[in-house]
């Protein structure tokens, strides 16, 4: 399993987030995004994790959790370089969803979730994606997909599609990117570190 990541940096992680949040206040969110997500992938019954990262590691990094730098160029290519560390079944998420749990990541995870299945695409609220599996990850399924657009998800299950995969779906999730995002996530996932972390500072007002 992969997750795909920044450094918690103020003013370099969420900047969606400002305002109504400070860089520092988003930073925080970023940082307990990210321990959320971690907290799941060690949670779920995989035989690698990989913390594909831009930056340093930090204090927030839990044992157990090998670390990998991300490659160059745009998201795309990033996420093709992550796909390329990987030699058999792979799972790969991001930090925007820390209401993600090992139950739903669970069919993808499965002893038998690649019979018959190429692919495990997650779909995101605002049109993009949140989670992709490859059962053989070749890079090239992600390169030239724009990320940036609307419709980035159904272009990205289209390359999936058009190159002859078999494509099961997760469930959906919102991604946080805006402070209505936040609000949103945190009370659907009140337990989280995320929701505390967020419940401290001044609260935000949706935009």
């Amino acid at each position: 399993m992969l997750i795909l990541a920044k450094e918690p940096v103020p003013g370099r992680v969420k900047t969606r987030l400002t305002p109504p949040y400070t860089p520092q206040e988003a930073a925080l969110l970023a940082e307990a995004m990210l321990a959320d997500s971690l907290q799941a992938m060690l949670a779920a019954p995989v035989q690698r994790r990989v913390l594909v990262l831009e930056g340093t590691p930090g204090p927030w990094l839990p044992p157990g959790i090998e670390v990998a730098p991300q490659g160059q160029g745009r998201l795309d290519e990033r996420l093709a370089a992550a796909f390329g560390l990987c030699t058999g079944p792979a799972v790969l998420i991001g930090m925007d969803t820390p209401h993600v749990t090992p139950a739903i990541l669970a069919p993808a995870l499965a002893e038998n979730a690649w019979r018959d299945c190429d692919a495990w695409f997650g779909p995101a609220a605002d049109g993009g994606f949140w989670a992709l599996g490859l059962a053989e990850p070749d890079p090239a399924l992600l390169r030239g997909v724009p990320m940036d657009v609307p419709d980035t998800g159904t272009r990205q299950r289209r390359r999936l599609t058009d190159a002859g995969l078999t494509v099961r779906e997760l469930e959906v999730l919102r991604d946080v990117d805006t402070a209505a995002d936040a609000l949103a996530v945190a009370a659907e996932a009140p337990h989280t570190l995320f929701a505390s972390t967020l419940a401290s500072l001044t609260p935000a007002r949706p935009r």
